[in-house]
């Protein structure tokens, strides 16, 4: 078993996965507020946010699907060896791993059922950036908040499907924001006119 298998993992479990749940709950809860989160150091290509919400979130009932590039022998060693979370595919999953192009068609993941609702997916996504860009309004959120979004119309068909529908966790380098089913999204002034200039 390689070193880098081993290692990377909280140092304080207790402590670290408090605080790291705490930021993926906050996020969940304001959406569209970027959260810090550490503690964790896998190897590529998981970066240290999405090893921080692995750690925190899953275990051996938790069943992962990892796509595109984060399928590999590294990122499956590490995650089996510090949760113990099965493999499966998209249709199985509870949480999905990847980069936006990887994870769709979205159509693929469970979106619950209307006697559970909570048995869907939640898509952990890699950005190369978390700022402000599209425009969300909604439960936890007073008056309107942006976070720039790989797109808008996957997001909106999402929030059509309410109570049933995925979750997401955008991270980048040791920080994270979410999207949960209930936030609605619509383009911002800017992002509206960059639209229209190019249809």
């Amino acid at each position: 078993m390689q070193a880098n298998t081993l290692s990377g993992g909280f140092a304080d479990p207790a402590t670290q996965s408090a605080y790291a749940f705490r930021s993926v709950m906050e996020a969940m809860a304001r959406p569209g507020t970027i959260q810090d989160i550490e503690g964790a150091a896998p190897p590529a290509p998981l970066s240290p946010a999405m090893g921080a919400v692995l750690l925190t979130l899953c275990d051996t009932e938790t069943p992962v699907y990892l796509a595109g590039d984060m399928d590999c022998e590294a990122a499956r060693a590490w995650l089996a060896f510090h949760t113990g979370a099965p493999f499966v595919g998209p249709a199985h999953c509870m949480f999905a791993v990847g980069t936006w192009d990887a994870l769709t068609p979205l159509a693929v993941y469970p979106i619950g059922t209307s006697e559970y609702p909570d048995r869907s997916a939640t898509l952990i996504v890699a950005c190369s950036e978390l700022a402000a860009g599209t425009t969300l309004t909604g439960p936890g959120i007073k008056d309107q908040a942006t976070l720039s979004l790989p797109e808008v119309e996957a997001f909106q068909a999402n929030r059509t499907l309410f109570p049933l529908g995925l979750d997401f966790i955008f991270t980048c380098g040791e920080r994270l924001a979410a999207l949960p089913r209930s936030t609605e999204v619509s383009r911002s002034s800017s992002e509206a006119i960059a639209q229209a200039g190019a249809s």
